[in-house]
């Protein structure tokens, strides 16, 4: 399995970007029940800040990021999707999608099997 993130980039404060994680391999269904994103920013450890069960019918949202960023999957695509908006500098990191094939826990990073490569996104005060 491998997860492809892209979609990161430079923006100034306020403005909007949208991640796409692309998954490849087959028995989608196995490994993607869960789907994730988590950042890291240099010196800080790496955060939860969304994750998304198989049907969407269930979201999470860390307190950092709720209200302004909105995850969503298409599972035809074998994609995960993560639209940022009303960035902030303090959002700058590399940001990281993950599935897991496991049901229950979707927030904790040890519940992930597969892990991107992660894109960095660079927001300018």
């Amino acid at each position: 399995v491998q997860l492809q993130a892209s979609g990161g980039g430079l923006v100034q404060a306020g403005a909007s970007l949208r991640l796409s994680c692309a998954a490849s391999g087959s028995s989608f269904r196995r490994y993607g029940m869960g789907m994730g994103w988590f950042r890291q920013a240099p010196g800080n450890e790496r955060e939860s800040i969304s994750s998304i069960n198989w049907s969407g019918g269930s979201t999470w949202y860390a307190d950092s990021v709720k209200g302004r960023f909105t995850i969503s999957r298409d599972n035809t695509r074998q994609e995960v999707y993560l639209q940022m908006r009303s960035l902030k500098p303090e959002d700058t990191a590399v940001y990281y999608c993950a599935v897991t094939g496991n049901r229950g826990d979707y927030i904790h990073s040890h519940a992930y099997e597969y892990w991107g490569q992660g894109t960095l996104v660079t927001v300018s005060s």
